[in-house]
């Protein structure tokens, strides 16, 4: 095996630790003791909660937080405990300016009734006020303060966010920032649950994409539960997590070079890929996992990317693409072809190319970008992006570059479709629609969306349009997916998220 141990060292974290936060407690006159338990198998929070109310001059609430202090993005998945004895029970994320009930806040507040508010005193005992949310009973909550601007929103689960923002120069310095539930009755208590928590650093104003790095949070998403579990942690940039045929490993790149993360012992190991050192998150395992195709930038053309093939376990790089810049997307289900974004006379198109023969043919010519391109896994479809609308769209094709449709339609600039091993659903990573339609940059809001593929054997020339599920809120970009990532059962997928630290 031609694999090399990485040395344990400063640049790499361990595996996931828990908990976020750094205490726990009641702030103002609780009737009943609250809890604070952290779930490590599911890394999930269950708070427990008494308190009158979180309103008017004062609180009382159960709260665990975290000192913090620039800005900040706050995430979670929320739902309470039961039916609740009042229909006020509240809980969400809180950011306060100090312990005390009387305390400067403002909390992205989910209500027992199904109200979703931004609630803020602006100063120490003074009157609490409210920016209401259109969104009713949501399932995701996120709060960001951006200097003085707090911004609200909240989603039911698979919908995109909706957002309600204020100022407060009261919370602009170091705050506590964490999770809270209030009974709304201090004579009983309630609880809420939170999952998929974080606390996340976003990019600084200045930082110079390509040149400076957040780090990077390796994370499975189980798509039936919607439950994001971390299993790894760097200081630095990893990209495009591949998941291996056995299901025991993920492989990603960072710095250059490939990794193989082992599932079970939490630890990535370098894949020897000989002379190919600038790699990008351009790499693809053939579909029985024996072989790795990547995208090394060749010093000897002039740095371009140029497509090469080795075996899976590590070994030399064999050339494939004869120019660049070639990016590689897609292998064909029998390991003759591959597809990928080439460079050609000035205009980005998909192409494919023998894996034998070297032969490359022209399967798009329209104008914009076209990328991300992936095989189904019957060998009968090629699936990829376009922006030869105006907006990146998920369209597909037949191998031989015949029969292009557009499947998706709306405002959002949809990247890399990622067919599910049965071949019944596509997971893509979608930007927001400010973003430009042909860049997919780094450190953004996103979202991972999914569609399943109706009649695709039935032979239809155009597909009835199709509304996406959002199944992951979260903030990355270039790197979160790029490349096949469905665990082999079809049950989870791997991505990558991104912070600045948050220590």
């Amino acid at each position: 095996m031609a694999i090399t141990l990485l040395v344990s060292g400063p640049l790499w974290s361990q595996q996931y630790q828990g908990s976020t936060f750094d205490e726990s407690g009641d702030v103002g006159s609780c009737g009943i003791k609250g809890s604070t338990e952290f779930l490590p198998e599911s890394q999930e929070y269950l708070l427990t909660g008494s308190g009158g109310n979180i309103w008017f001059g004062s609180d009382q609430f159960h709260f665990t937080w975290k000192k913090m202090e620039d800005d900040f993005i706050l995430s979670a998945d929320v739902r309470f405990v039961g039916s609740g004895k009042h229909e006020h029970r509240k809980t969400g994320w809180m950011i306060r300016e100090g312990l005390g009930g009387a305390s400067p806040h403002i909390s992205a507040a989910v209500h027992g009734d199904g109200l979703a508010s931004l609630q803020y005193r602006v100063a120490e005992g003074g009157e609490t006020y409210e920016r209401r949310s259109p969104v009713v009973a949501p399932d995701i909550i996120r709060i960001e303060r951006e200097g003085d601007l707090f911004i609200f929103s909240a989603a039911v689960r698979g919908r995109p966010f909706d957002t309600v923002a204020v100022t407060q120069a009261s919370l602009a310095g170091e705050v506590y920032a964490g999770l809270f539930v209030c009974s709304h009755d201090n004579t009983v208590t309630e609880s809420a649950v939170f999952s998929n928590v974080r606390i996340t650093r976003p990019a600084w104003p200045g930082l110079v994409p390509y040149r400076d790095f957040l780090g990077s949070n390796l994370e499975i998403l189980d798509i039936e539960t919607g439950l994001r579990r971390v299993v790894f942690q760097a200081p630095n940039s990893i990209q495009a997590p591949n998941w291996t045929p056995d299901g025991r490993y993920l492989i990603y790149n960072s710095e250059g070079l490939l990794y193989r993360f082992d599932l079970e012992s939490g630890r990535p190991e370098v894949i020897n890929s000989g002379f190919a050192t600038s790699n990008n998150n351009d790499h693809v395992l053939s579909f029985d996992g024996k072989m790795l195709g990547i995208s090394h930038h060749a010093a000897e053309e002039d740095n371009k990317s140029i497509i090469y093939i080795m075996p899976a376990e590590g070994g030399t790089p064999e050339r494939i693409t004869a120019k660049g810049p070639s990016y590689l997307h897609g292998w064909s289900p029998d390991g003759r072809w591959l597809t990928y974004t080439a460079e050609r006379n000035g205009d980005y198109d998909i192409y494919k190319i023998s894996v034998k023969k070297r032969k490359e043919i022209r399967l798009t010519d329209t104008s914009g970008l076209d990328d991300g391109s992936e095989y189904s896994p019957d060998g009968k479809y090629i699936y990829f992006n376009s922006a030869r609308t105006g907006t990146m769209k998920l369209w597909r094709m037949k191998p031989d570059g015949s029969k292009q449709e557009q499947l998706t339609f709306d405002e959002y600039n949809d990247w890399f479709p990622h067919i599910s091993p049965d071949g019944k659903q596509i997971v893509f990573l979608s930007f927001m629609p400010e973003v430009k339609a042909d860049d997919h940059p780094f450190y953004k809001h996103v979202y991972i969306r999914k569609i399943l593929i109706p009649g695709a054997d039935a032979g239809r020339q155009k597909f009835a349009p199709l509304t996406p599920e959002v199944i992951v809120y979260l903030y990355g970009g270039q790197g979160t997916i790029n490349v096949p990532s469905w665990s082999p059962d079809g049950k989870k997928i791997a991505f990558v998220s991104n912070s600045g630290p948050t220590e």
